[in-house]
């Protein structure tokens, strides 16, 4: 499997159900409030795996933190960038390659891949994931 150009993660299939009902006005919409990293975001040549929609938890999730913060990063209020950080002392010695956002329901909403990033003991790694509409 060759290494995919622009694979920027999905909204999943559960998130894309909330935003329909909502913008439908059958269900409100739970705010996201947490972000996932894993280790189960790549194939055994470290390429990242596809991501499909279908995905209801990362493959091999290793921790849950809160969202620190948020901010719209163009002047449309189309793109959402969520932060948070690993801070030094969490998953030393793991290498990430997948994260993802849940919402107040615990349903993950966006799930990505990427190549592994080696997480250091005494460095804090500050991730992003951007929410495209």
């Amino acid at each position: 499997m060759a290494l995919e150009k622009g694979n920027k993660g999905v909204i999943t299939a559960v998130g894309r159900k909330k935003l329909c009902m909502a913008h439908a006005g059958d269900r409100a919409l739970p705010a996201i409030i947490q972000m996932a990293w894993g280790n189960g975001g790549v194939d055994e040549h470290g390429y990242p795996i596809s991501t499909t929609g279908n995905e209801v938890g990362l493959y091999n999730e290793l921790l849950v933190k809160e969202i620190e913060s948020h901010e719209y990063v163009n002047d449309e209020q189309t793109t959402c960038r969520y932060t948070a950080t690993l801070e030094a002392g969490e998953l030393d010695g793991e290498e990430i390659s997948e994260m993802g956002l849940y919402d107040e329901d615990g349903d993950l909403v966006a799930y990505r891949t990427f190549t592994r990033k080696g997480k250091d003991a005494d460095i804090p790694q500050i991730y992003n994931m951007d929410e495209v509409f």
